[in-house]
């Protein structure tokens, strides 16, 4: 149930619905920012709703929208929320940063950020419920997550949110039941780096659940409302270009990834061969057994500092110090050489041929050390504030 309790010009706010609670303090240290391209008219009496709930700060980052849409942005400015112009439309990325350093500028006792559509899917009460688990939380991204098992949800919502949950567990190692959720939250002390993120459209807003992941900000799911009007036909989200845009980015490491390691793998047998055949015999090594050794492990050596060095550069891009990323990768290969053998020694043990269980147990174990490089090796936890 969700009270207000109004007398004069003094709001006094007592909020409870479901589990959570709110403070008017609280909510008089948050701004609520909404990004917003030709809007309808459902936008004036939701601004309305959000600060009859408390919302004070509003940030309304109008994105290039036409003439025509012009008087409900005057609209929204004589409510009090703040409007700030796009001359063109850049993107929502765009009108997200911009808002985001609008508010490092103008709000300095802002504590919280909460950013929500414009599209009506996201209702006051969720509003309340996400900023309530933020401030009764952890540091980390609250995200708004709806329902997609739903009977209302569109065919296209429900396939391509599942897919990308998917895709980014594999990925990013973390389940995130909503990844294009736009109700998110996060503490003011995270809008630098909120800022620094790159995107300008609608791949910003996975780039900052990838950008959290490798960083180590919790990402913390809050169930809220599924709401899908008209079969969402007022969203301007671009089925191809916008998705194409996300699962690039998405997808973009592991092909690198990818890359890289079929380059290293071409190096370490041109290596090889060229150590055993020539260089090793005309250093005065004729014997085959040292020979093999030898030049493997010469081979697997050089090839291995050049996958470090382009995983680091070209993959990941990590900007820090190589040291510890240096010792981490050491420490990971000799585990998944440890692991791949031992896989191997268990799986012939129960009767798979040996090339089989070879098979099985470095393609898992790719997938294993590509989650590991991104999430510990060439993480940068330091530069997240």
């Amino acid at each position: 149930m969700l009270s207000l309790l109004l007398y004069g010009s003094e709001q006094i706010i007592d909020f409870k619905i479901g589990w959570f609670s709110m403070t008017n303090d609280q909510l008089l240290h948050t701004v609520i920012l909404i990004p917003s391209l030709e809007p309808d008219d459902r936008l004036v009496p939701y601004a309305r709703e959000l600060e009859q709930a408390g919302f004070v700060h509003r940030v309304i980052v109008d994105d290039g929208s036409s003439e025509k849409f012009q008087g409900i942005f005057s609209r929204l400015e004589e409510e009090g929320c703040v409007v700030l112009h796009h001359d063109v439309n850049h993107g929502k990325g765009v009108a997200l940063k911009t808002g985001y350093t609008w508010i490092q500028k103008n709000v300095p006792e802002c504590e919280a950020v909460l950013t929500a559509d414009s599209d009506g899917q996201h209702t006051v009460p969720d509003c309340l419920a996400v900023i309530s688990r933020l401030y009764d939380g952890e540091d980390a991204l609250y995200l708004g997550s709806r329902d997609f098992s739903l009977p209302n949800v569109p065919p296209k919502s429900r396939v391509g949110n599942r897919c990308t949950s998917v895709i980014f567990k594999l990925c990013y190692g973390k389940w995130l039941p909503d990844t294009q959720t736009g109700l998110r939250a996060f503490r003011a002390s995270e809008l630098p780096f909120m800022t620094a993120i790159e995107g300008d459209r609608y791949e910003y807003e996975m780039n900052v659940l990838i950008s959290c992941a490798r960083r180590g900000l919790a990402m913390i799911p809050v169930t809220i409302e599924t709401v899908y009007e008209n079969g969402n036909e007022g969203t301007h989200f671009h089925p191809i270009r916008d998705s194409w845009r996300i699962y690039k980015l998405i997808l973009g490491s592991f092909f690198k990834f990818m890359g890289s390691s079929l380059i290293c793998v071409l190096v370490d047998q041109i290596l090889a061969g060229m150590l055993a055949t020539w260089l090793l015999p005309l250093m005065g090594l004729a014997d085959k057994g040292s020979l093999i050794w030898i030049s493997g492990l010469a081979a697997r050596l050089i090839s291995s500092i050049l996958n470090f060095s382009l995983n680091k550069a070209f993959v990941f891009k990590m900007k820090g110090s190589a040291g510890h990323a240096a010792v981490r990768y050491a420490l990971l290969c000799v585990l998944i050489i440890c692991l791949s053998n031992l896989g191997v020694q268990a799986l012939t043990a129960i009767g798979f041929a040996r090339w089989i269980a070879k098979l099985l147990c470095d393609t898992l174990l790719y997938f294993v050390s590509y989650n590991i490089q991104n999430l510990w090796v060439f993480a940068e936890k330091g530069d997240r504030k």
